[in-house]
């Protein structure tokens, strides 16, 4: 499957339409590797998510007894659900990972003291998926440095910019 970017450099799936995006997650994490995986939900939820209604910043993922989880993934009620049809906002969501994905994530996330966070929720063919990160946080002065190369990248664009008006 062919793959087009974002302008955050994120790859979606061709044909998916993306849902929401974790940007704080690319600027606190150093991003290490990226999983697809499917997500577990209630019939509520995903008509709540067709209408972009989560949060995703304060979201991470952990693997339990050989299970992968999502915490902290805020999925709004449904706006046309009563009470008694409607799900716990807060719930920890299962994901849908190959057993394959799970035993190479599990020893690096122990060993290496790694985390997965999640970049994007996005529908590819009517399902679900959220794309997990393989991540390590970033140090203070690590941002620092990416806002000082991001800085320089723009000037030097400009310059170029400017030089070819100049010619012209």
């Amino acid at each position: 499957m062919a793959a087009k970017s974002t302008k955050k450099g994120n790859k979606v799936p061709e044909g998916a339409t993306v849902v929401a995006t974790n940007r704080q997650a690319r600027r606190d994490f150093e991003i290490l590797d990226t999983f697809e995986a499917g997500l577990v939900l209630k019939g509520s939820e995903v008509k709540s998510l067709r209408e972009a209604k989560v949060q995703l910043a304060e979201s991470y993922a952990n693997i339990y007894q050989n299970e992968a989880w999502i915490h902290s993934l805020h999925i709004v009620q449904y706006s046309h659900s009563g009470a008694a049809m409607g799900h716990d906002p807060g719930r920890t969501k299962k994901l849908l990972l190959k057993r394959s994905e799970i035993d190479k994530l599990s020893p690096r996330l122990d060993a290496e003291r790694l985390t997965l966070v999640p970049l994007m929720i996005y529908f590819v063919k009517g399902k679900a998926k959220v794309e997990i990160a393989l991540a390590r946080g970033k140090k203070h002065h690590d941002r620092r440095a990416d806002i000082a190369e991001r800085d320089a990248d723009r000037e030097a664009r400009r310059e170029f910019s400017r030089n070819l008006r100049e010619r012209n």
